[in-house]
């Protein structure tokens, strides 16, 4: 009897498990992204810009998102891509900077085969965000979903014109969050996908099971065989760009004037810390907000803005969005003491005009005092120049990299004192004697130019 009733139960267990799997099988048989997919199409469009040609740098980097390479230089060809409509009033239309940049011409055309020229509101290269505008009637935006709340493994689909073709979707996971140092922008906060994104994908949509915007799929990285992983900008940095192309046209950073760096176990135990996330202060800017506020090397920053800071480059990004002028609360542990600052960003223009006025003949110039026996110059006392930024008085004269000065206006140099003292009496020019490899030249810098 109970050997028939075991029997009995065995039967009806695996009776309930078969019914419940296909109870299962059933509903994921039944679920479809059509219907979400239905209400997002039109808010997804296809962007065309006609872009002149001025080197082979900008032709190949084209002709590399189209998947074409056939070696002719035209006087002008087509970027496509893809765009987000996000204000269909306002007929307002996000893509990557890298899709319109230098267009001539832009076109946009809708997934009912309207076709639109579209005015360009702005573009920042720095993050890959343009901003286009056209002007047209029962137009659909998406909406669009907090990209902080995104997790590792939340299901995705990729939007957009790849190759060219009309409206083409596919779908995935999340596969990473918070990418960085891929060296695809200069600011990257990527959220990685395994949802095939392709050449002209640019500009589209990531969406959400929701149908709601997670972020605007930008690149692919890819080996010359195999597939590839796929990059999208996050919707709220996207959208934060975008607000700031809306009201001025561009983006205007703010600067805070620090270093930092991830703290890592190591770091965590010297600094007798018990966190294992944060960034540390590493470099203080001199005339910088961070200065002026008390910011010092060594302290680790835990929160900027209300928001977690897990490593250096959500600092980067956290001042990156920020405008000049910008308000900004930081929290550091300092001595495992919790301390906040609040601080205003400063253009960093006017930091570089200001050093510019004081210093008009070597700012911009990075030295160090320097002494050498040579074998064709004999013993050498002077000042090396270490670095040299663009567009400075210094550059403009063919100041260089390893060069040593060795006098100024006349005036013997062995240190960076002396060469102060000589900058400080020179009116309009700063005549220099430097050494250059295996010989010597005189350059002239002059105060305006």
């Amino acid at each position: 009897m109970q050997k028939i009733l075991r029997n009995v139960f065995i039967l009806l267990f695996f009776l309930s498990a078969f019914l419940t799997s296909r109870c299962f099988a059933n509903i994921a048989l039944s679920e479809s992204l059509a219907p979400m997919l239905q209400k997002v199409l039109p808010a997804v469009v296809n962007v065309r810009a006609q872009v002149k040609i001025t080197d082979l740098a900008t032709l190949s980097k084209i002709q590399k998102e189209r998947g074409k390479n056939n070696g002719e230089i035209p006087d002008k060809i087509f970027s496509d891509g893809s765009g987000v409509i996000m204000d269909a009033s306002k007929g307002y239309i996000i893509t990557n900077a890298h899709v319109v940049d230098n267009a001539q011409t832009i076109t946009v055309t809708l997934t009912d085969r309207r076709h639109f020229t579209a005015k360009l509101i702005g573009i920042d290269k720095p993050s890959d965000v343009a901003l286009i505008q056209i002007q047209g009637k029962k137009l659909t935006a998406i909406p669009v979903a907090d990209s902080n709340k995104l997790k590792v493994g939340d299901f995705v689909a990729a939007i957009g014109s790849p190759f060219g073709l009309n409206q083409s979707v596919t779908s995935g996971i999340i596969s990473a969050l918070g990418r960085t140092t891929l060296g695809i922008e200069n600011f990257e906060n990527f959220i990685q996908t395994d949802a095939p994104i392709n050449p002209g994908n640019s500009g589209g949509a990531l969406v959400n099971t929701q149908g709601e915007l997670v972020g605007i799929n930008t690149a692919i990285v890819a080996p010359s065989q195999g597939s590839g992983i796929g990059f999208a900008i996050p919707s709220d940095m996207a959208k934060s760009v975008m607000l700031q192309l809306i009201e001025y046209g561009n983006v205007h950073r703010g600067a805070l004037g620090i270093g930092a760096q991830d703290i890592t176990p190591e770091l965590a135990s010297a600094f007798n810390l018990n966190i294992t996330k944060g960034a540390a202060v590493t470099q203080i800017i001199p005339n910088s907000p961070a200065e002026k506020v008390g910011l010092q090397v060594g302290d680790v920053i835990t929160h900027m803005n209300a928001s977690e800071i897990n490593n250096s480059n959500d600092v980067v990004n956290a001042v990156a969005f920020m405008r000049v002028d910008s308000k900004m609360t930081i929290t550091v542990l300092r001595n495992n003491k919790p301390i906040t600052f609040t601080v205003t960003l400063s253009d960093p223009k006017k930091r570089q005009e200001m050093s510019a006025q004081n210093n008009p003949f070597l700012y911009g110039v990075g030295l160090k005092n320097f002494s050498l026996l040579s074998p064709i110059h004999g013993p050498v006392k002077g000042v090396l120049i270490v670095s040299v930024d663009e567009d400075s008085n210094a550059w403009r004269a063919d100041l260089a990299p390893g060069d040593v000065i060795t006098s100024a206006n006349q005036q013997h140099i062995s240190n960076i004192g002396d060469l102060k003292k000589a900058v400080a009496s020179a009116k309009d020019t700063l005549l220099l004697n430097v050494l250059r490899g295996p010989g010597a030249i005189f350059l002239v810098v002059n105060k305006e130019q």
